[in-house]
């Protein structure tokens, strides 16, 4: 039996758009691509999750890759909070689970800089929660097993009672491999109904 549901957060409860953000702040498709480039598509963006590396040896390693782009790329990393707006459904959808009896945690690749910006706005829904793991927290990140070995030695849960929902496959795939039950997330309907399998109509 399912007791507990475990959310991804990125383009599950929220937005991540980071090219757009870099549009509202004026770049044009040129300097995007650039800045995209030397930050979020680069495996560097991944030590901005890990928690392990500081603020100053992430933004090198960004100006390394575009050094021309210096400005803007500062630019778009103290203005992060534009790319992440939390989802319409969010918060009902979480309170819905909680009146059906269900626990609902939090497991996210997140970095400390992006989760100071977005806390009191975008991640509001997390006072719904019963518990969460923000990957710089604990300097561990999906779809390595420790990371969900920890969720569950955190809030004493049983593998088999909770499913895990995540946006990406091999997050899912790491989820199985710590005995979770996983789906992986398109959209917000195509997650409802993979649910029911699990008698679950939230």
């Amino acid at each position: 039996m399912i007791k507990n549901i475990i959310l991804d957060v990125g383009k599950v409860l929220v937005a991540w758009e980071p090219e757009d953000a870099m549009k509202q702040l004026g770049f044009d498709d040129k300097i995007v691509k650039a800045v995209a480039d030397a930050t979020v598509n680069t495996p560097v963006w991944s030590e901005t999750d890990r928690g392990v590396w500081s603020d100053e040896q992430i933004l090198q390693a960004f100006y390394e890759k575009a050094p021309e782009y210096k400005k803007e790329i500062d630019l778009f990393w103290n203005h992060l909070e534009l790319a992440i707006k939390q989802f319409s459904y969010t918060k009902e959808w979480i309170s819905n689970m909680k009146k059906e009896g269900l626990h609902v945690y939090i497991l996210s690749n997140y970095g400390d800089w992006t989760y100071r910006r977005t806390k009191d706005n975008a991640l509001d829904f997390l006072p719904l929660t019963d518990g969460a793991i923000f990957s710089y927290t604990v300097k561990q990140i999906k779809p390595d097993l420790e990371i969900y070995e920890t969720l569950l030695n955190q809030y004493k849960l049983k593998p088999e009672e909770c499913v895990f929902i995540d946006d990406r496959m091999e997050n899912i795939e790491g989820a199985e491999k710590a005995g979770i039950h996983g789906i992986c997330f398109e959209t917000i309907g195509q997650v409802k109904e993979d649910l029911k399998k699990y008698n679950i109509y939230v």
